[in-house]
């Protein structure tokens, strides 16, 4: 059993104000796994004025003290991957190997990117006589989910502290354990007390109070679209910057050219993955309706090979995260039914022999039309849709027929076609042709997928602001001042300040 009843507010480990706890349960066992602290208001202005009270030092450090502390960071991690990856399977149902190969890589390549990004940023930038500086933002509030749980404080907190702002992070309360070993990673690798603070709880409560807090500069937000207009509405009042990663319901197209047998298998193996709960998952596959029997043949064999079970064993999907989330799903695969898809396999209810825990049947439909409820609503489960379209114009207005636009993805042989068709879909993101991750990219969507971006050089922009001084310097004065990175003041080292610097 996990406990996480403190919070970790300016370098402490702190009571919670209140006394409520909830219960975090194990989804492929229904069973408790522990308890997280719910925190309150209250408990969100202590970490908000740690996190101001530190934001004038950390906010003047050099370049290279942040990037010493994100590769500590990055050494504290390794030290605790397994754990790590055994506290995501536990509290979200991911299978351990996905949570060791995926889940709790991904805060790693984060991590390593912004150090890449931040060692020849330019944090100014001369215009003539006038210098164009990018300064932190301030106090940001991150705000994250339970579905890639290290995926999504690492690209907010990697970002936020190499710019140079402080956090206050609430990590989704159903998967709450990896955030608690994050902060005692920080903790070990000697962030500066109040540069990063923890407080866990539910959205009505911390995460309202945090997006609403008047000392709060930014809130970044992931999470589902219908939470995202909350949050924008709670920010409002303080005119405060929002940045929102939200649903998708992502267009997969398979050209006339394509491998049928390799993108098909590769299209439904990705919706699955991680028992489909992804924000990015190509949940509709639209293909020529003349191939459609050949598409149904490939997606039911690769199905039919597809293992579900205990994520502590070799399995390819886990359960769902959680009872809420196995029964909305449950009923939209009924909503299929009724309106007349081809279940081409899986449906409603449990897989065979698996009575208890979260598991969802990984479910295929063929014939979707887009009209349909599963054609047009967020899943968030191992459901598939597959579409016909009559020609490629026809393929793209479906893909784009669509109030979300987070990713997209494209197979074909004719790579000019493939990017003709990229040009011209509404996605902040278009994979071709299976291409792997790069966390270099750009992460964010159009339209109710969200704005702002994440990842790589983008993420620092969401927490900078810009500022012009006119009448600086010369044009090569000012160049200097830049490639010298002297721009902002610099405090003087103190013999304490040394843990936190980098050695050289």
């Amino acid at each position: 059993m996990r406990e996480c009843l403190k919070f970790y507010i300016g370098g402490e480990w702190l009571d919670p104000a209140g006394s409520s706890t909830l219960e975090v349960i194990n989804p492929a066992t229904e069973t408790p796994a522990g308890r997280v602290a719910l925190g309150t208001p209250k408990d969100v202005d202590r970490a908000v004025k740690a996190a101001r009270d530190a934001f004038a030092d950390w906010s003047t450090t050099s370049v290279a003290t942040r990037i010493g502390l994100l590769e500590r960071i990055l050494v504290e991690y390794q030290k605790r991957y397994d754990d790590m990856a055994d506290a995501i399977s536990t509290e979200m149902g991911a299978p351990l190997d996905l949570a060791k190969r995926s889940q709790a890589r991904l805060a790693l390549e984060h991590l390593r990117a912004a150090v890449r990004v931040l060692g020849s940023y330019r944090f100014c930038e001369p215009r003539g006589t006038t210098m164009v500086v990018r300064e932190p933002i301030g106090v940001c509030g991150l705000i994250t989910p339970w579905n890639w749980p290290m995926n999504q404080i690492g690209c907010k907190v990697a970002p936020a502290l190499a710019t140079g702002c402080t956090i206050v992070l609430k990590p989704s309360e159903i998967a709450p354990f990896s955030a608690y070993i994050f902060a005692e990673i920080m903790h070990s690798a000697g962030v500066p007390a109040g540069v990063f603070n923890l407080v866990n709880g539910d959205g009505p409560t911390v995460g309202a109070a945090i997006s609403g807090h008047r000392e709060v500069d930014m809130v970044s937000f992931t999470g589902s679209t219908r939470a995202g207009i909350e949050v924008t509405r709670n920010a409002a009042p303080t005119v405060k910057r929002v940045h929102l990663e939200l649903g998708g319901k992502s267009p997969n197209i398979i050209l006339e050219d394509a491998d049928f047998e390799s993108a098909v298998t590769a299209g439904v193996l990705a919706v699955m993955r991680n028992s489909g709960q992804s924000c990015n998952a190509p949940t509709r596959m639209l293909v020529p309706r003349a191939r459609m029997g050949q598409v149904i043949a490939t997606a039911r064999a690769t199905v039919e090979k597809t293992v579900v079970g205990d994520p502590r064993t070799e399995v390819d999907v886990g359960p769902v995260a959680s009872k809420a989330q196995w029964t909305k799903i449950q009923a939209l695969i009924e909503k299929g039914v009724l309106e007349g898809a081809t279940i081409v396999a899986g449906g409603p209810g449990r897989p065979a022999g698996l009575p208890k825990g979260y598991f969802v049947r990984p479910t295929v439909f063929a014939n979707v039309t887009p009209e349909m409820v599963i054609a047009r609503e967020e899943i968030f489960g191992p459901v598939l849709s597959i579409m016909a379209y009559e020609t490629v114009e026809h393929a793209i207005e479906l893909a784009n027929g669509t109030e979300y636009g987070l990713a997209a993805y494209i197979w074909g042989a004719d790579l000019v076609q493939v990017r003709a068709v990229a040009s011209r879909l509404r996605a902040g993101q278009v994979i071709l042709n299976g291409a792997p991750p790069d966390f270099m990219a750009p992460f964010g969507g159009y339209k109710q997928s969200g704005n702002g971006r994440e990842w790589g050089d983008h993420a620092f922009a969401e927490f900078l602001e810009t500022k012009a001084v006119v009448g600086f310097a010369s044009p090569i004065a000012a160049e200097q001042q830049c490639s010298e990175n002297s721009y902002q003041p610099r405090r003087q080292l103190t013999p304490g300040d040394i843990s936190n610097e980098v050695v050289t």
